[in-house]
């Protein structure tokens, strides 16, 4: 009966041991990834970054903060009527747990757009608008988070 005991005890400290999903010390991670270039290639590298970046941590037990900065050309990744990118943005967010992702648009290029395309432009629903892109990178950066430019 002991060695059937032991037997029992060992396969569940082996199971528990070797599957990463039951880290003993989770860590949550936590990156600002910019994007300033109104080239589709970049938008999907950094959503390709992104998920990867979601998909190690998960592996490891641990989670990730992310939050997508967009401002200058970067912006159309989170315009409504001109983003490449509007269905993987919303996979993004929908694959996203145990990690979080943000989207954040810069104000101050939404205006100047608006500005010189005189109308008004309207960012997707997922993302949120900040004051300025520059300055949310940079107080993200005084907060701890590490700072990813694709």
């Amino acid at each position: 009966m002991r060695s059937w005991c032991n037997a029992i005890a060992a396969t569940l400290v082996l199971a528990l041991t070797s599957v990463p999903a039951f880290a003993v010390d989770s860590k949550e991670h936590r990156v600002s990834i910019q994007i300033d270039q109104n080239d589709p290639e970049v938008m999907n590298l950094v959503l390709n970054n992104a998920n990867n970046i979601m998909e190690q941590y998960k592996y490891r037990g641990e989670t990730a903060q992310i939050e997508i900065v967009a401002y200058g050309p970067g912006l159309h990744m989170l315009r409504a009527d001109t983003s490449p990118v509007k269905d993987r943005i919303k996979q993004a967010i929908d694959t996203s747990f145990p990690s979080t992702i943000k989207f954040s648009a810069c104000n101050n290029t939404k205006q100047g757009m608006e500005k010189r395309e005189g109308k008004a432009i309207s960012i997707v629903s997922e993302s949120e608008l900040v004051p300025s892109g520059a300055v949310r990178l940079i107080e993200l950066q005084e907060q701890g988070w590490q700072y990813l430019r694709p």
